[in-house]
């Protein structure tokens, strides 16, 4: 079998034409926060701000070196950049099939990165709808499909973020925090890890909405996951790739940290107001799960930060879920009588540093009591538990909703 690390090495060589390595960065808040050494593997830093780039480019160079070739991919978003960027350094044509609802950012960008070399196709509402319509034009147009995960290629071509950040550390580090989507990154570090660094310790983030390795390790194969959230759309795959979890299936279930997607928004946040660093939901997995990773105090840990395309036109709703996070903001729907001045001594019950956020209210003909939706936003969640309290003092029915699955859809 030929030595993976050194096939990952020609790679990285052939991927120094299109970019430098990617900074390895100490990152003295999470360091002091943890109480250890944190590194962050800035993958938001390549030239389409996602590791994906290093996969297609790998894949492609090994087809006739990508010259003249007719490549075909289906993805959200940051495959289909890398895709994109490879097709016009090699000179390749690309069709790129996107679902309708990938977000106008991603289309854009791809358009740009690939300029007059791929073609964007927008079909299927599901990601499996538009993965089948891109299988079936490659096999119609004799075309090569680049998988976004399940390939060897694709893998060793995600490897060199590895290779990168063990020249950069210029020593082995303790643990390696890595996002799981597909499962191509994890599967291409740790083949690495286990040849040059073998004493590293992985460990794994995935999107509570779409654990599929977790799954998988779990039945002992790749299982199909009945149902995905799509808020963490870099990560939210609903079935680990074949090859991938043929590395990964020797893992243990219990490295594998869920990261609730509202608790996502606060780590977005958090690096972003306090660091200045843009990343994407996916792009956070890693730091968000710092905190579920035992015996961390005093190690070295390199968090890969995958990605860092993130339209801020969803800004608005990762701070909503954030503070819903938080505890900071609660909605609730209140039962009020309907008579004058009710509403008044509601307000009366509001501390100092409740603000309302949201309020509706239409009065009902012949009925004592009305209902009335509100969302409270405060400085501490104690201000909001102390609300509950006055609430049920004064007599006034309650329900809280912030995060209840139907109501909170379809009212909030």
């Amino acid at each position: 079998m030929e030595n993976f690390a050194a096939s990952v090495r020609q790679a990285e060589i052939a991927l120094r034409d299109l970019f430098e390595p990617t900074p390895l960065q100490k990152n003295d808040h999470l360091s002091a926060k943890y109480g250890a050494e944190i590194w962050l593997k800035r993958e938001d830093l390549t030239p389409v701000r996602s590791y994906k780039l290093r996969g297609a480019f790998n894949a492609m160079r090994k087809v006739a070196n990508g010259a003249q070739g007719h490549f075909v991919c289906a993805s959200a978003g940051n495959h289909a950049q890398g895709m994109a960027f490879a097709c016009r350094h090699f000179g390749a044509k690309g069709t790129i099939f996107m679902p309708v609802t990938t977000p106008k950012q991603k289309i854009d960008k791809t358009r740009i990165f690939g300029g007059g070399a791929v073609q964007i196709v927008l079909t299927g509402d599901y990601f499996d709808q538009t993965l089948a319509a891109a299988q079936e034009f490659s096999r119609e147009h004799g075309a090569t499909f680049l998988s976004p995960f399940d390939d060897h290629d694709i893998i060793e071509g995600q490897a060199t973020v590895g290779l990168e950040m063990l020249e950069q550390l210029g020593a082995a580090p303790d643990i390696v925090v890595l996002p799981v989507g597909g499962g191509g990154l994890s599967a291409g570090v740790t083949r690495l890890l286990q040849e040059l660094s073998p004493e590293t310790r992985p460990e794994f983030a995935e999107p509570e909405g779409g654990s599929s390795l977790l799954a998988a390790l779990q039945a002992g194969e790749p299982v199909t996951l009945p149902a995905v959230d799509n808020f963490v759309d870099g990560a939210a795959v609903a079935r680990i790739g074949a090859l991938p979890f043929a590395q990964l299936g020797q893992f243990g279930p219990e490295q594998v940290h869920l990261a609730p997607e509202d608790r996502i928004c606060a780590t977005m946040l958090e690096m972003l107001n306090i660091e200045g660093i843009v990343l994407e939901p996916a792009g956070a997995l890693a730091v968000d799960v710092l905190r579920d990773i035992p015996d961390l105090a005093g190690k070295r840990v390199v968090c890969i930060c995958s990605g860092g395309n993130f339209d801020f036109e969803r800004l608005p709703e990762v701070k909503e879920r954030s503070q819903r996070f938080s505890g900071l903001k609660r909605y609730f729907i209140l039962r009020m009588p309907q008579r004058p001045g009710a509403l008044r001594d509601f307000l009366q019950l509001l501390g100092p540093d409740d603000d309302i956020a949201r309020f509706e209210y239409l009065k009902k003909s012949a009925r004592n009591f009305g209902s009335i939706l509100i969302g409270i936003e405060t400085i501490s969640p104690e201000n909001l538990d102390r609300l509950r309290e006055r609430l049920e003092g004064a007599g006034i029915g309650y329900r809280d909703i912030t995060r209840d699955p139907v109501l909170a859809e379809f009212l909030i």
